[in-house]
């Protein structure tokens, strides 16, 4: 395989597996609200779409894309490559897969990182990662939900204080009117911080194709990320999103706990607020990490034993194990098909 077939290959590749992430966490912005009965499957995926692209714009002309500078930085940059890039990406394909296919709302984040650091490792040792980094990425496996249930705990008790003396009905339609929102909010978190994941990875691989391969693709520095890749990795989370993940959504959306119109508001304005912060400080992070510690959080305030903690440690479990199944996967990958391409 030339190094420009394989180029190609890395870039298709990540953009199936930017279309995978979309449909794999649609269930992250709208499973309450289909839970809720606010908005049809349908019309709920089409709503988290539309607000996922829009994240793009948002990230271009207000935020940037500190996330994806972040992601592409995991590794070295004198040890990346394109068969340690093309490895990662398959290995956290088929986990994304398989987590899918089994209804585990895993972290694609901490798939697509765990797979780039395991392959770059096989092939250079540990010391070709940003050890730092990957520490800080893995920390938020915690912070994150710890965060969005905080968030949602307090949000749900002012709010049951503020509107104690409104007619329950009269509440319950408001709060409807208001997921679309929260929902949206949400989205375009969802949008602005797994997208700039694929784009950190495809960055890496151009910027390896130029270093090491001599393929000049416009790209001569890690940063400079080209416009046309920002516009492929949020349009493919986009279609990712549409076509949905009724898989997950059934664990997101009622395994966890029952949810309420407005506890989807707490939960959804609780996680959308811990992936802004999140985007600030330019940290990868799982939004269903995110949103399952929010919905924990609104759960936990009716009572304790409203939330099924038998689910959420087998959820914690496939967290916890994400980052090192997807480094071993890629680290074997790469044994079997570093050497030839």
């Amino acid at each position: 395989m030339t190094s420009l077939t394989l180029l190609i290959t890395i870039i298709v590749l990540a953009l199936v597996f930017d279309y995978i992430n979309g449909f794999h966490d649609a269930a992250n912005s709208i499973a309450t609200i289909v839970s809720t009965k606010v908005l049809t499957p349908f019309r709920a995926v089409l709503w988290a779409a539309f607000f996922n692209f829009v994240a793009f714009f948002i990230a271009k002309y207000f935020s940037g894309f500190g996330i994806a500078n972040t992601v592409s930085k995991t590794v070295l940059e004198q040890y990346i490559t394109l068969p340690i890039i093309f490895s990662g990406i398959v290995a956290a394909i088929m986990w994304n897969l398989a987590t899918w296919w089994f209804g585990i709302p895993s972290s694609s984040s901490h798939t697509l990182i765990g797979g780039f650091a395991g392959a770059a490792i096989m092939s250079s040792g540990f010391g070709s990662i940003k050890a730092e980094i990957i520490l800080k990425i893995a920390s938020f496996i915690v912070l994150a939900p710890l965060i969005g249930m905080t968030i949602s705990s307090l949000l749900t008790i002012l709010i049951l204080y503020m509107f104690k003396k409104v007619n329950p009905h009269k509440a319950n339609l408001w709060f409807k009117r208001l997921q679309l929102v929260s929902s949206g909010l949400f989205s375009i978190g969802h949008g602005l911080n797994d997208s700039q994941k694929v784009m950190g990875i495809i960055a890496a691989a151009l910027y390896a194709a130029y270093t090491k391969n001599h393929l000049d693709m416009g790209i001569h520095d890690i940063k400079d990320i080209p416009d046309w890749v920002a516009f492929a990795c949020f349009g493919a989370i986009s279609l990712g999103t549409l076509s949905g993940g009724w898989r997950i959504i059934k664990t997101m959306g009622s395994r966890i706990t029952k949810v309420t119109p407005l506890e989807g508001v707490a939960a959804e304005t609780a996680g959308a607020f811990t992936l802004y912060l999140t985007e600030i400080l330019k940290i990868p992070v799982s939004t269903t990490h995110t949103i399952t510690g929010a919905i924990i959080g609104v759960g936990a305030v009716k009572r304790l034993s409203a939330v099924r903690w038998g689910v959420t440690r087998s959820l914690m479990t496939a967290w916890i194990l994400t980052i090192p199944v997807s480094a071993a996967l890629a680290a074997v990958i790469y044994l079997m098909v570093g050497g030839i391409l």
